[in-house]
This record gives structure tokens, sequence and C-alpha cells, in this order.
């Protein structure tokens, strides 16, 4: 499966997970390291667009496309499973704690979870700390230019 991730340039080739760890999101709380992808390009840009102030175009970005192999066994989390402010903004405590524990049980590589976003759309959650991570591989890098009317006041 293949996967993607919009980063800034400088860190596009990072699998560390160290930007949501010392931010925090959703899925984690600042202190874990996750590495966010989400099933499409779409899914990405939207996400980086929520997250950006109207009028302020994203400059600098790429996209990562991550091949995430077949073979591995994944822990999925239903939107029914959430509690009912679960897409809340600020992010909820309990989705962090779902994302904080699936990190620190190491049972899973990968977590797909519900888009608060898009409705019916899935994130990919990467412990970066687990011990398959070196079956995660960046299969390609290009440029990531948004379109201005994403952004328009």
């Amino acid at each position: 499966m293949i996967v993607f991730r919009l980063s800034k340039s400088a860190f596009s080739n990072d699998l560390s997970g160290k930007g949501a760890e010392l931010s925090g999101g959703r899925w984690n709380s600042k202190g874990v390291a996750m590495i966010y992808t989400s099933h499409s390009r779409a899914l990405c840009a939207t996400e980086i667009a929520v997250h950006s102030g109207l009028g302020l175009l994203p400059r600098g970005y790429q996209l990562i496309s991550i091949e995430i192999p077949d073979d591995i066994e994944m822990q999925a989390i239903e939107p029914g499973q959430l509690p009912v402010k679960w897409k809340s903004f600020p992010h909820s405590h309990s989705t962090q704690q779902l994302g904080n524990q699936f990190v620190s049980a190491k049972q899973f590589l990968v977590l797909k979870v519900p888009s608060a976003v898009i409705q019916g759309d899935f994130n990919y959650l990467i412990n970066p700390h687990h011990p398959q991570i070196e079956k995660i591989k960046i299969v390609a890098i290009e440029d990531f230019n948004f379109d201005e009317r994403l952004f328009v006041k």
C-alpha cells in the first residue's frame, strides 16, 4: 500500500516522527513521536489546508510517497469506536490517549484512523519506534504546489 505525507522540503526524508513529537496532534501528545500519513494526495492537502490560515498559501512543501508492505498487520479504529466529540478542535485528549497507547504498546506498526477533516477517508499513523519500522520505505519525493484557490479569503 502506498500512503502519502506532505512535509516541508527540509524534512521530506525524515521518518522519525519528530515533528509530531514536538507539537503533538489529534492522535499523539507532545513528547510522543508519530508519522502522520494519508491514503490520498487530496487528503494530505486538505489536512495541511485546515491548519493554515486563510490567505496564507503554504510554500516549500513536498509530497512523500511511502510504501507500507502488504503483509504488515495494522490496527484500525473505526469512527463508531470513538467518543462523540473526537473531531473537536482543539484536539481531544481521548484521541491522543488512543494514539499514545498505540505507540507505547508497539504491537502494530500502523494505526488506521478516520480523518477528522474528510468523512469516510482515513489516515495511517506509523509508529517510528516499532521494531519493523525499517520495512517502511519512501518510494518518491516530489515538489507539491497548493492551488491558491484553497486559501483565498
